[in-house]
């Protein structure tokens, strides 16, 4: 496969004689031949004519340029806007921010509980981004997510580069372009915890074990080795032993597939290995001195082990959940996938769709045998399904297709921007909001472009549809995100909570209130309301609020009660002689669960607000 079936990277014709799928050794142009050689194989038998948009951005200057400005568009609406998403996000912010604000660096805490599931990475990272931001542990959200927006960035670019090592700079033009459509991306992105910058780490160590295989020589080539095995530790500190097994796994792959084994010399494995342990061995030691060994047994033991036996946190799942899953997550690219299939299926010996089945596959059955299964899990695997479908795409995918897999591809294509069109409508009325006019109307264009993509799709040549899906795919990120998300106020509880406690009368300086929440566990309210929270049981919010006033006479003590536990709370009170007086209400539904939730705002009843002080009761 390659671009437009004849012309290569290097802008040569491909010769059709070439029939081997092995690759010359020692040739400095071996990746662009051998993948020249498989396309010149077979032809369409109708030509494509490229697009005028590919043929303008299919360059090696414009492309990443393109990416750049097309990441921006669809990562950075909803970023300084939607409050902490996810539990998991909230608990990544405040463990960092507990690292600045004690200037420990090396052991991980929620609170005082050790949070030891994942290693260093991500909170150096936030920890920097904090710091070099100027905001430190103050930081707003924003902050702690350039991590995962710059990690997803690095990934559209690294996946163009990857791209490179088979197609020419149109081919990986699409690959990079279907990374960034990818909605699982684009939440990635969103989420201010590892799996973002685990992923550009995971394609930067693919790309160079591309070039390593397609070289078939045992010669070292210490550039790309270095850049091997950096990514691979960079991985580990992030996310432990995944970015590795995606790797090995692909490694193993082409050995088993090629049979060939010593091309991995050019690896360097030894000296590689040492490197790699040279950089990731500081903290693993460190972390082992500071809570004698029991962060590996937590983080192993439990975390990872526990999640490979049954499903954690409710996540558990039936095997084959992840390929239905990715029918969704990975839009646009499964409805390209389906109608390109043909073409992949008669190019399945050639050295990019080799790569691409060792990458993808065993990585995706053992994701389907894990227990617990989460969207994002499958995340890694994505560029192995975008390399052979660009390259199919600009082999004339689509024109020969039957009808019901062009009928079917159309379907998937539009069913999801439409679908996020009428939730956009309907789902605030069910919440009990108005819509977002301007985000309804965006998401609305966005349907529209969809359906004209699965138009283009239906009809045929399938990269013709391309340039719909992805002004598709930036019309429902800028709705979505910018606008319906944002403005779906009953489902963030713990901002409304925090805004609800400002407004209490003597209360609207953080640094001088304590506050105490029984019923209403989520991290969010943690990080946005501080360290000092404390979830406690009601019995122990009544025996807070009942305690002697300290001698700072400025400070405000508020014990958040949730009415599922208000009636043991009032009991409690009752007993020990508190008269306890709502000060406000915040109601909404926790999507950590889907419950809805009724918060009331306690305060002892003879307690002095700020207008009683100034004696401004009336007007207060």
């Amino acid at each position: 496969m390659s671009d437009n079936s004849k012309v290569h990277t290097n802008g040569k014709a491909a010769p059709a004689e070439h029939q081997s799928v092995d690759v010359p050794q020692g040739d400095p142009d071996a990746p662009e031949k051998a993948a020249s050689a498989q396309a010149g194989t077979k032809k369409p038998s109708v030509e494509l004519r490229k697009p005028v948009w590919l043929k303008v951005f299919g360059h090696d200057l414009t492309a990443p340029l393109l990416l750049v400005f097309l990441s921006l568009l669809l990562f950075v609406p909803g970023q300084w806007t939607v409050p902490p998403l996810d539990r998991d996000e909230p608990r990544y912010t405040q463990a960092t921010k507990q690292m600045l604000e004690t200037d420990d660096y090396i052991d991980i805490r929620f609170q005082e509980q050790a949070r030891h599931k994942k290693p260093v990475g991500i909170y150096w990272l936030q920890a920097a981004a904090a710091k070099l931001s100027g905001h430190g542990a103050d930081a707003p959200l924003w902050v702690y997510r350039l991590p995962s927006i710059i990690g997803a960035m690095i990934s559209v670019l690294a996946a163009f580069w990857m791209a490179r090592a088979f197609l020419g700079p149109a081919g990986a033009l699409l690959v990079g372009g279907f990374v960034a459509l990818a909605i699982i991306v684009g939440v990635e992105a969103r989420l201010a915890k590892t799996d973002a910058m685990l992923f550009a780490t995971v394609i930067i160590a693919q790309g160079a074990l591309a070039r390593i295989w397609l070289k078939n020589t045992d010669q070292r080539m210490w550039g790309l080795s270095f850049l091997f095995w950096t990514a691979l530790a960079a991985g580990v500190l992030i996310k432990g032993p995944v970015g590795p097994m995606v790797v090995g796994f692909t490694v193993a792959g082409l050995m088993i597939m090629s049979r060939r084994v010593k091309w991995f010399k050019a690896a360097s494995p030894l000296i590689g290995f040492v490197w790699f342990a040279l950089l990731v061995s500081p903290w693993f030691v460190a972390i082992w001195i500071a809570t004698d060994g029991t962060f590996f047994t937590e983080a192993i033991g439990r975390d990872l082990l526990g999640k490979v036996g049954q499903g954690q946190e409710g996540h558990g799942a039936p095997p084959l959940t992840h390929l239905g899953a990715m029918f969704g997550i990975f839009w646009p690219l499964p409805a390209f996938f389906l109608i390109s299939l043909p073409l992949i299926w008669r190019e399945r010996s050639s050295p990019l769709v080799i790569f691409s089945i060792a990458w993808f596959l065993p990585t995706w059955i053992v994701f389907e045998l894990v227990a617990t299964k989460l969207p994002h899990y499958t995340l890694p695997i994505l560029p192995a399904l975008a390399l052979p479908v660009a390259a199919a795409l600009l082999e004339g995918a689509g024109q020969n297709s039957g009808k019901w897999v062009r009928r079917l591809a159309a379907v998937l294509l539009a069913l999801p921007p439409v679908g996020l069109a009428a939730i956009s409508f309907a789902g605030p009325f069910a919440l009990g909001v108005w819509p977002s006019p301007p985000g309804v109307v965006v998401v609305a264009i966005g349907a529209v472009f969809g359906i004209a993509a699965a138009s283009r799709l239906f009809q045929g040549a399938a990269l013709h549809a391309f340039p719909s899906a992805v002004l598709s795919a930036v019309c429902v990120v800028i709705g979505v995100w910018g606008f319906v998300g944002p403005a779906l106020t009953p489902i963030w509880v713990s901002p409304r909570l925090v805004a609800a406690l400002d407004e209490i009368p003597g209360c609207g300086d953080q640094s001088t209130r304590q506050v105490v929440t029984s019923g209403f566990h989520e991290p969010s309210l943690i990080f946005l309301e501080g360290t000092g929270t404390r979830i406690i049981s009601p019995k122990g919010a009544a025996e807070f609020l009942a305690q002697p006033q300290s001698g700072d006479a400025g400070m405000c003590r508020v014990a958040a009660v949730e009415s599922r536990e208000e009636t043991a709370f009032l009991a409690a009170a009752k007993e020990i002689g508190l008269v306890p007086e709502v000060r406000k209400r915040v109601d909404g539904l926790n999507i950590n669960g889907g419950d809805d939730v009724d918060i009331a705002l306690y305060q002892k009843a003879d307690t002095k607000t700020g207008a009683e002080e100034n004696g401004n009761v009336e007007q207060q």
